[in-house]
């Protein structure tokens, strides 16, 4: 388990500290390690349930026959922020790679010099059956071509530093809209509907809304509400996530007070959207 690194901001955060905290961030460690089946870190190999059925990530440390050894910075940034890899094949949707299309440049460089520096595993990538990677991978294609993709991120003059923090961090490493935000037949998310919720997300469950409706979303909880989720899961209920969430709370956690702070104040100044009903 990654331990938290200084902010990605914090002057004097060498490459590959700042990488770390990065990808802890995301949590690169939990999908391209199989912890549970004993696989060593970043070496990929971990069973996935997604839309696209069982996925294995692949290896991502230095090893240059079965991982990323030989990939170029240039491979990396295409990897990353376009989805497609360096035999010129499209990842699955489920490789997030619409919201890493977000990161900027210094960014994917200090992810790159993290990974580098791991140690390098020799492990054979798995996949799925053949019929499901070939439908995933059509799919995919359709999803780049239908998604939008804006590019590195651009701060919002009109915005202080600790909104354009939170704004990135929830558009890019901590890929909010991934299951908070409901998706159209193509896998791209809806617009119209950001962070308000999905009715079918990971494991067919309900997604909740996170925008500050007061009725449906998160209207009524403090900054400090929202903070606790991020830091250890216990909602202002006094319960705790679960499921998926828990998962991404694994990742939150190992960010600084000052970005959970800043992802806080970004999604209580968001437009409040009604929905149905809360999810749980």
């Amino acid at each position: 388990m990654l331990g938290a690194a200084p902010a990605a901001g914090a002057p004097g955060a060498d490459a590959v500290t700042h990488g770390a905290y990065l990808a802890a961030a995301a949590g690169c460690d939990q999908c391209h390690t199989d912890a549970k089946g004993g696989g060593k870190a970043y070496a990929g190999g971990r069973p996935l349930e997604t839309a696209f059925g069982v996925i294995f990530p692949p290896n991502i440390t230095p090893d240059r026959e079965t991982g990323i050894g030989r990939w170029r910075f240039a491979d990396f940034v295409r990897a990353l922020r376009w989805g497609i890899a360096p035999d010129d094949s499209h990842y699955l949707p489920a490789f997030p790679f619409r919201f890493y299309n977000r990161l900027t440049d210094a960014d994917l460089a200090d992810l790159k010099a993290f990974l580098d520096s791991v140690p390098a595993v020799r492990a054979v990538n798995r996949s799925g059956g053949p019929g499901i990677l070939s439908a995933g991978r059509a799919k995919a294609a359709i999803a780049a071509i239908a998604g939008r993709f804006p590019g590195p991120w651009l701060a919002d003059p009109s915005r202080d530093a600790a909104w354009n923090r939170g704004a990135y961090l929830v558009a890019t490493v901590g890929r909010c809209e991934d299951c908070h935000t409901p998706r159209n037949i193509f896998g791209a998310p809806d617009p119209r509907r950001r962070l308000a919720g999905a009715s079918a997300g990971p494991g067919g469950k309900v997604v909740p809304n996170i925008t500050p409706d007061r009725e449906t979303g998160i209207g009524k909880w403090s900054q400090q509400d929202i903070i606790n989720v991020l830091k250890d899961g216990q909602t202002p209920e006094f319960d705790f996530v679960g499921g998926a969430m828990a998962e991404i709370v694994r990742n939150t956690s190992r960010l600084d007070d000052a970005d959970r702070r800043a992802i806080a104040a970004y999604l209580k100044s968001l437009p409040a959207i009604r929905t149905q009903k809360k999810g749980r």
